[in-house]
């Protein structure tokens, strides 16, 4: 079995690249997304503000794997197509994108009203004070939170499997077909699932401790 495993790393490393690209790509285009919500709720307009929520609520509300289906299949009865790669960032990155306004909202609030009012008294316009002010530290409040997000991103890219995507679980599920054998693969790809999870949260441990010591 062992040596099995041993045999097909590279065919499992392909998957494993796609993985880490789904993920580094959801994962930036999510911070922009969670990002521009969590400012849009709370100093939105009312109706900017609605918006927000409804779509907070309808994407936390709904599984991951009925909207890759909606992006990769429902949207193709519209006319609207996307290849299963980028229907597969795509989806992810709206659904960390939900999540993260939440976790930004929170980091925001949480900043001393005290700064909000410090930056007025010098002149700065409500922009300002936001980019230069409040966003700054409720970053540096939002790491740990946003590293769970991660996290849990990197593990969920292997629903997008069921729309054909060649990541680490599509690729477990091809050797699983060819050698009619379950288990040694699975634990493979655990492993390497592992690892990857190990990688980024030392990654963002790193930054929180740089974050520490900035502020």
């Amino acid at each position: 079995m062992l040596e099995l495993m041993w045999e097909n790393v590279p065919f499992l490393l392909k998957g494993a690249y796609y993985t880490l690209y789904i993920t580094i790509v959801s994962m930036l285009f999510g911070l922009i997304i969670g990002l521009v919500v969590a400012v849009a709720r709370l100093k939105g307009n009312r109706p900017v503000r609605w918006l927000a929520r409804m779509y907070v609520s309808i994407i936390r509300g709904t599984p991951v794997l009925v909207q890759i289906a909606v992006i990769y299949y429902g949207l193709d009865d519209y006319g609207i197509s996307f290849g299963s790669l980028t229907a597969a960032c795509l989806a992810l990155s709206i659904n960390t994108g939900a999540y993260l306004s939440e976790t930004f909202r929170g980091a925001i609030l949480a900043v001393p009203q005290g700064q909000t009012e410090a930056a007025y008294a010098t002149g700065m316009s409500p922009g300002q004070t936001m980019w230069r002010i409040i966003l700054p530290q409720a970053v540096r409040i939002a790491i740990a939170p946003m590293g769970n997000t991660f996290v849990g991103m990197l593990k969920e890219t292997s629903l997008v499997s069921v729309i054909g995507v060649s990541e680490l679980m599509r690729q477990a599920q091809l050797l699983q077909a060819q050698y009619l054998l379950y288990m040694p693969f699975l634990l493979e790809i655990a492993l390497m699932y592992w690892i990857m999870s190990i990688g980024f949260s030392a990654i963002l441990e790193r930054v929180e401790k740089r974050l520490a010591r900035a502020y």
